[in-house]
This record gives structure tokens, C-alpha cells and sequence, in this order.
């Protein structure tokens, strides 16, 4: 038994097919926006540091590292930052930090230092959050850090560093170039 397609038959068919294809290009959509928003920036590389570019602040830009060789993969970020003591000498100092928002342990000789880390909305802002307690002579001090990573187009990184102690605030804003 043949049955006749007539009008509506077709024109249901067409309406199901736009519909479908809508449906498809909407999820394709949908998976392009969330795989985008899933794209961190990724700080990875030798950087070195560029002062004429940044703004040390007053008396303790010493204190910015003059190296970083950055390591990043999904779940953490490494840090090797190089700098110089007032003797003159170099030393390295390794800090690493998780992406799920947990404390990471950076102690080192000296000092105990907690660091948290998280994204901007975007993916394209790393922020890095720490408690430093120093022990020197019987005495204690803490600095709370806050340091931003921003990358820019010119294959440069900006870290804007904020630091609070008894001693008062220190605010830099740090360039490194790429190598």
C-alpha cells in the first residue's frame, strides 16, 4: 500500500530537518564557548626581568626575582625564580602552585610560606596569594602576597605584586620579556 506525501508531510520534513540542523549548530556552538573558557593561559618559558619597562617601587626592588623559568601543565604551575642577594649572589628559590584552589606548601630554609592560586573568569589572569612567616632572632614576622600574572601580545608577562607586613605595603609592577 503506497501512501501520498502531501503538503504538510513535506513541509513537516522540512521543518525537522532546520530543526535538527538548528539543534547541531547550537551544541557546536555550546562546545566552542566552554572549550574556550577552559583555555588558561599558559606562562610557560624562560622570562627575564625588564626594568625599564616596570615600576619597582620604593627601596625594595631587589627583591624582584631577575629570572623565572615558568613550567605549566593543567593542574599546576612551577616557578623557578632566580634573584640576587645584596652580596651579590644568585640564588633560586622554586615555588609551585596547584589549579584546584588547595594551599601549596613552598617552605624553604627560613621561612614557611602557603600559596593559593587561582583563575580569572577568562582564563587569562593567574592570581597567586600567600602567607610568609619569617623567624630571625627569636622573632616572628608575617607578609601576606597577592601576585597577579597578566600576559600581553609583545611576548611579555606583567606581575603585579602587592606585599603587607608590620613594615607597611610594597607595590610593583614587574615586566619580563621572553627568551
Amino acid at each position: 500500500m503506497k501512501t501520498k506525501l502531501n503538503a504538510n508531510d513535506k513541509s513537516f520534513k522540512v521543518n525537522f530537518n532546520i530543526s535538527t540542523l538548528c539543534l547541531v549548530v547550537l551544541f557546536l556552538l555550546s562546545s566552542a564557548i566552554v572549550s574556550a573558557q577552559d583555555k588558561k593561559t599558559d606562562f610557560s618559558g624562560s622570562w627575564k626581568f625588564n626594568e625599564s619597562k616596570g615600576q619597582l617601587g620604593e627601596g625594595r626592588g631587589r627583591m624582584a626575582a631577575t629570572k623565572m623559568k615558568i613550567t605549566q601543565d593543567a593542574t599546576m604551575l612551577s616557578i623557578d625564580k632566580t634573584s640576587v642577594r645584596q652580596s651579590g649572589e644568585e640564588f633560586t628559590n622554586t615555588e609551585k602552585v596547584t589549579f584546584d584552589g588547595k594551599e601549596t606548601d613552598n617552605s624553604s630554609n627560613n621561612r614557611q610560606r602557603k600559596s593559593t592560586a587561582s583563575w580569572s573568569a577568562d582564563g587569562k589572569i593567574l592570581t597567586i596569594n600567600s602567607i610568609t612567616i619569617f623567624e630571625r632572632d627569636g622573632s616572628t614576622m608575617e607578609i601576606k602576597s597577592t601576585e597577579i600574572y597578566k600576559p600581553s601580545t609583545d611576548n611579555t608577562i606583567t606581575v603585579e605584586s602587592t606585599s603587607s607586613s608590620p613594615r607597611g605595603e610594597f607595590k610593583a609592577t614587574l615586566v619580563y620579556d621572553k627568551e
